[in-house]
């Protein structure tokens, strides 16, 4: 699938250098740090997993990228400077966040919902040509597959230069889940973004991912291509991904 963009592309991205980089990144609420001594990279167009059991400090992480939560220790380095910038000063600097809440306001139209979100339909049709057909009913009426489709087209239709999603699979059906990947690896390879994807479906995840981050109790204990976590995946699922351990 082609993306097919109106919008400027910006400044020409460099894939070496990265978009996105914590240096003993520990982050929590309260006084209760969640996760501790985070070390991690994004280059521009690279897909990267972040995976682990419930409670292993995923969405911890993502709110600490995003500017939810602020660092207790180390730092976020977005687009090669430390920022302390809350969400909405990192989405105007080329970063999204799509939660497993699903962004759609549910009184409007599938349409409008695009318009608020100051995406051009033609592009989210593109994303997504399945909501078509759905443009003029309300997002409360939409299926929840239907709904996370808008909520991505909404984030891709505005060229992030880092898209940071968190269980975009959650209740969805297997399709609806590939359909979500296959879109996110596509803006990536053709756009330049790049993307920290937290997914429970470890498997399928790692089919349009070029790396990953394994988290448990609140660390990175392994990190590696695809290619190298495919390799040992039934010793990471039974090690790392279940909540028993």
């Amino acid at each position: 699938m082609k993306i097919k963009s109106k919008v400027n592309l910006g400044v020409t991205r460099d894939p070496k250098l990265p978009v996105v980089e914590t240096r003993g990144l520990s982050a929590g609420y309260g006084a209760q740090a969640v996760i501790s001594d985070i070390n991690l990279v994004l280059h521009p167009g690279e897909v990267v997993g972040l995976f682990g059991a419930n409670g292993a400090g995923k969405t911890t992480t993502m709110l600490a990228l995003a500017g939810e939560l602020m660092p207790m220790t180390g730092e976020v380095e977005l687009h090669g400077e430390v920022t302390r910038d809350p969400l909405y000063r990192r989405a105007q600097n080329g970063l999204m966040f799509v939660t497993e809440e699903k962004s759609v306001i549910m009184g409007l139209t599938t349409r409008d919902n695009l318009r608020v979100g100051g995406v051009d339909i033609d592009i989210a049709l593109g994303l997504f040509p399945e909501l078509e057909k759905r443009i003029n009913i309300m997002g409360g009426l939409l299926s929840g597959g239907e709904q996370q489709m808008l909520s991505l087209a909404r984030a891709l239709g505005r060229n992030p230069r880092i898209l940071l999603a968190d269980e975009l699979s959650l209740g969805l059906a297997p399709i609806v889940v590939q359909r979500l990947l296959q879109a996110v690896r596509d803006a990536a390879a053709e756009l330049g973004m790049a993307v920290l994807l937290v997914e429970q479906h470890v498997r399928q995840a790692l089919k349009f991912a070029d790396r990953a981050y394994i988290m448990r109790r609140g660390t990175v204990e392994i990190s590696g291509t695809t290619a190298e976590l495919m390799s040992r995946i039934s010793d990471i699922e039974e090690t790392y991904l279940t909540s028993s351990h």
